[in-house]
């Protein structure tokens, strides 16, 4: 069966005769299985015996489905003579066409959604928070660049703000969270990394002080991007923030 649906091109059809019920009166089979039936070819009383697959056009169709093909039609062929019991079915199959798809433009699409990763780095210290420009402290993060995985951005970014290095195995993908801002959909993906090598440093004018705060002391005010990322991490904390849908994955994804 797979040689002969791999053998057909798309829209091909295949058209097979097969035993349904025997000189005996024997019926079709319920499983996938040999039996040995006897045969006459036309115009000779020789008999021939043959392993051979009498199944339930219901079996048939399941083969034939499972190998990427459609059954089309199912025809009985029986004896011409009035007391013979032997009988066939004709089959008939096809492969179907392939179902073409329209690549995406080159053009980029309008502004209309922001994808960012937040870090949240937490070990027996605590939580890793940062202090912006602005006044709000904040988990490391930022955008995804093009080419990037999750894990790949999260490693990036961590690196970037604070020097830590992390390793992809010891990234985890908590899932997505949606928020909406000012017309555009923003996705960010909170990562949890707990086990790192360095010590923070202030790389970037924007944003410093880097430091382990305790679950139960956590300073305030906080980024809402990373309230919604601790809180989607740890639904007990008690922080207030813009709600946001998040769906949590159940593996660690790359």
């Amino acid at each position: 069966m797979p040689a002969l649906a791999n053998g057909l091109k798309p829209g091909g059809r295949l058209v097979f005769s097969a035993l349904h019920t025997n000189s005996h009166g024997d019926g079709p089979s319920a499983s996938v299985t040999a039996r040995s039936e006897i045969l006459r070819l036309p115009g000779t009383d020789t008999e021939h015996q043959l392993p051979m697959w009498v199944l339930e056009p219901q079996l048939w169709e399941d083969l034939l489905v499972d190998h990427g093909l459609v059954m089309e039609t199912v025809t009985t062929i029986v004896s011409s003579q009035g007391d013979q019991p032997l009988s066939y079915r004709l089959y008939a199959a096809r492969r179907p066409e392939r179902i073409r798809s329209r690549p995406r433009t080159s053009a980029p699409p309008a502004p209309h959604a922001a994808l960012g990763v937040g870090i949240i780095v937490h070990g027996p210290a605590g939580v890793l928070l940062g202090r912006h420009r602005r006044g709000t402290w904040e988990a490391p993060g930022g955008s995804l660049e093009p080419g990037e995985t999750f894990v790949k951005a999260a490693i990036r970014e961590l690196a970037e703000e604070t020097g830590l290095i992390a390793q992809p195995a010891d990234v985890q993908v908590l899932g997505t969270l949606l928020d909406h801002v000012g017309g555009v959909l923003r996705l960010t993906v909170p990562v949890l990394i707990t086990r790192w090598s360095g010590t923070p440093r202030e790389l970037e004018r924007t944003i410093g002080s880097w430091r382990f705060w305790s679950l139960d002391a956590l300073p305030q005010p906080l980024f809402v991007p990373s309230g919604q990322c601790l809180t989607a991490w740890k639904r007990e904390l008690p922080i207030d923030h813009a709600p946001a849908d998040f769906q949590p994955y159940n593996a660690r994804l790359a």
